[in-house]
């Protein structure tokens, strides 16, 4: 993250929320979906690419 950045404060002054350019947020989006998807394959068998070359 940049400069970007802004913070939300409460009455004490502890941050409580960021607020974050569009493009910066959908870029985080994107990567927990990636890990998501990582995570949900984890226990997947590998093939080797002569394997999946044959399949397709």
């Amino acid at each position: 993250m940049g400069a970007a950045e802004q913070y939300v404060v409460d009455a004490k002054g502890q941050k409580v929320a960021v607020i974050l350019p569009l493009d910066e947020y959908k870029k985080l989006q994107e990567d927990l979906h990636d890990l998501s998807m990582i995570a949900d394959r984890k226990d997947e068998t590998c093939i080797s690419l002569e394997e999946m070359k044959r399949r397709l």
